[in-house]
């Protein structure tokens, strides 16, 4: 679905990513791990068209895509969902939801993604009316993940997904993708730090070290990787 070639990139005369490669699977669900600082996030912002790269080719659905805006990109399926949330703090639950579709024309098939996301997300039916600032860490991810389902994506992205939430929370979130991947055949980049969650629900991973892919394949035999488990795992 999106192939990456060579990608080089970063923030003005500092280099961050170097020559790297990777592919996502149409209709999958890929990992991307590794330590903080290695430029998991930069790597991201590059697919979604808010950094411009170096050098090095994007394609998607078999389309250059490597020098089209993000609001293009965003309109095309592609969308991520940021580390840290960024919901708007002073605009309710659902006006949130809705920003994810202002892309979209379609208002019948927006109220309708809305419904599905409450019913596939019930917390935040519960606090659509309540500004989206004094929600919870576990509730704010949650509606950023619904933003970013509003956008009817192809390509979702999402950024250090269990970052400071506690164990449940994340399994309930993880369940989540799990059936929005099976059933509306979404495809998920899931980039995190936590080696065991990001690899336990993909099926192709990626490791990321100091700007590249150091290792990469099947998520099983990533995570029975003695070197994975050594520095990931503690094991």
């Amino acid at each position: 679905m999106l192939k990456v070639e060579s990608l080089s990139g970063g923030y003005g005369d500092v280099q961050i990513l170097w020559d790297v490669n990777l592919e996502i699977e149409e209709g999958g669900i890929t990992a991307l791990v590794g330590a903080n600082g290695t430029g998991k996030t930069t790597l991201i912002r590059t697919l979604a068209g808010a950094l411009t790269p170096y050098a090095g080719k994007i394609t998607y659905r078999g389309r250059d895509i490597t020098k089209v805006s993000q609001p293009k990109r965003a309109a095309m399926g592609i969308m991520m969902v940021p580390e840290g949330r960024q919901l708007y703090a002073g605009l309710s639950v659902e006006d949130n939801l809705f920003m994810g579709a202002y892309v979209r024309r379609d208002r019948k098939a927006v109220r309708e993604d809305l419904d599905w996301v409450y019913g596939i997300l019930p917390r935040l039916k519960e606090r659509r009316r309540q500004l989206a600032g004094t929600l919870s860490g576990g509730e704010a991810q949650m509606c950023a993940v619904g933003r970013g389902l509003m956008a009817a994506p192809r390509l979702l992205m999402l950024d250090e997904l269990s970052l400071g939430l506690a164990p449940v929370v994340v399994d309930s979130l993880i369940a989540v993708l799990k059936d929005i991947q099976a059933k509306k055949k979404i495809s998920i980049l899931l980039v995190d730090q936590d080696v065991q969650v990001a690899l336990g629900i993909a099926g192709k991973g990626y490791v990321f070290v100091h700007g590249h892919v150091e290792l990469s394949g099947d998520s099983k035999t990533l995570l029975e990787n003695p070197e994975i488990q050594k520095a990931y795992l503690g094991l």
